[in-house]
């Protein structure tokens, strides 16, 4: 039993796998979109969100880091010079996995991981426009009856005298 065991194994020993996974995402960050299966691409977005991080981070410890495991250099210099600024306002999910269906030969499920192109917004929360009107309805009411109170006990004061 695996338990406690992260990761996905991808039917291959350990090496291979950290080497097809070097690879993929050197080609990832060259290209900027590529087309592998689904377990295969989850696996490869967390290698490469982490490298996208150290890109961002930017200097000579982070480069060094990145370098062992991105093996071209031309890649690093891009991922610190022209992909990591990119995101340097998004605070995660640089990477999006558009699933294509299954492979013809082998019925394999095929996916899209690409990074994301669209500039981040961030979001500001906003109270629930519900709460704000149940606010002034809980306050209305209170003014109101307020005012209509007011009224009432000068007429009864005008009555007696």
């Amino acid at each position: 039993m695996r338990h406690n065991k992260s990761g996905r194994r991808l039917g291959r020993n350990s090496s291979h796998r950290l080497a097809m996974m070097r690879n993929m995402v050197t080609s990832l960050l060259d290209k900027e979109r590529i087309t592998t299966t689904d377990a295969r691409a989850k696996e490869l977005r967390k290698l490469t969100e982490k490298m996208i991080t150290l890109g961002k981070r930017g200097d000579l410890n982070a480069r060094r880091q990145a370098l062992q495991v991105i093996r071209d250099r031309k890649v690093v210099a891009k991922l610190f010079e022209r992909i990591a600024p990119r995101f340097q306002e998004r605070p995660g999910g640089y990477t999006r996995i558009i699933k294509l269906g299954n492979r013809q030969g082998d019925n394999a499920s095929q996916s899209i991981i690409e990074l994301v192109e669209e500039e981040f917004t961030p979001r500001v929360r906003k109270e629930a426009p519900v709460a704000q009107e149940a606010a002034a309805a809980v306050a209305a009411p209170a003014v109101a009856e307020a005012v209509e109170e007011a009224p009432a006990a000068e007429e009864g004061g005008e009555e007696k005298a």
